[in-house]
């Protein structure tokens, strides 16, 4: 059997896993919902006033995607790997042909269909609801997979680390609510103070969100914190991001526990 079919075959059988757990789906899915039901229609913005929500809609439309697309591989592929290993089936993968590469790279598959379509929804229900004026970009159909791998990886170290299923999860949101606030997601730069600036160039969320937005949205500035760079390459910045963490989580499954 090829690489093509193992990774195939893991990504179906990964799929009706998930289609079968009706709660997970419903909260994977109402979750853009929510977001944006609150934040965008609820709390609004207010460009002429100060405030967390004082720019315009659209520069709060990578922020609600950039959510989706941390915290879903954080917590998903968190709590898989972590239930993997307290069920010891990561033994029984080894007497496979499937390597751990492969199984990551499936269930990473998995996250991305799952995050498009939650992605769509949402950016849908912004425009919808907060009448944010964004462009399309060719760059939107790559930022969401190459964000999905990277955070698939960290999300694969975090179950391998973590001593537990709840841990991985409680690892996830540690991780992840504060990355939300501080990787120029809805917190503009000017907000943070100059010393703290070197931190949110060190997230991967940053590159994410500011390149994005560079690339969906004419009114952004041009640059991150500290990096003078485009949406091209934010996006470059990121795959390196993404290959780093993507061959450390695979690294991290054990081979047996």
């Amino acid at each position: 059997m090829t690489t093509t079919r193992r990774v195939q075959s893991e990504f179906v059988a990964a799929w009706h896993s998930f289609l079968r757990r009706r709660v997970a789906v419903f909260f994977t899915f109402f979750f853009p919902v929510l977001l944006v039901g609150i934040f965008g229609a609820l709390v609004q913005t207010n460009p002429a006033g100060g405030g967390l929500f004082a720019e315009d809609p659209a520069y709060y439309v990578p922020g609600y995607l950039a959510t989706v697309v941390l915290q879903t591989p954080l917590s998903r592929m968190g709590s898989e790997v972590a239930r993997h290993r307290e069920g010891s089936r990561f033994e029984k993968l080894a007497t496979t042909p499937l390597s751990r590469a492969e199984w990551l790279l499936a269930h990473t598959l998995v996250n991305t269909v799952i995050i498009a379509i939650a992605g769509f929804a949402l950016l849908v229900l912004t425009v919808g609801l907060t009448g944010a004026s964004i462009t399309f970009s060719p760059l939107l159909l790559l930022y969401v997979p190459v964000g999905v791998v990277c955070f698939c990886g960290v999300g694969a170290l975090l179950g391998a680390l973590a001593d537990s299923q709840d841990g991985a999860i409680t690892a996830a949101n540690a991780i992840g609510l504060p990355l939300l606030f501080l990787s120029e997601t809805f917190v503009p730069p000017s907000m943070l103070p100059d010393w703290f600036h070197p931190l949110v160039a060190l997230s991967p969320l940053t590159y994410f969100a500011h390149g994005l937005r560079q690339a969906i949205w004419t009114g952004t500035d041009a640059g991150t914190v500290l990096l003078g760079l485009n949406a091209v390459e934010s996006l470059a910045v990121l795959a390196v991001l993404g290959v780093a963490f993507f061959a450390l989580g695979a690294r991290a499954i054990p081979v047996t526990d």
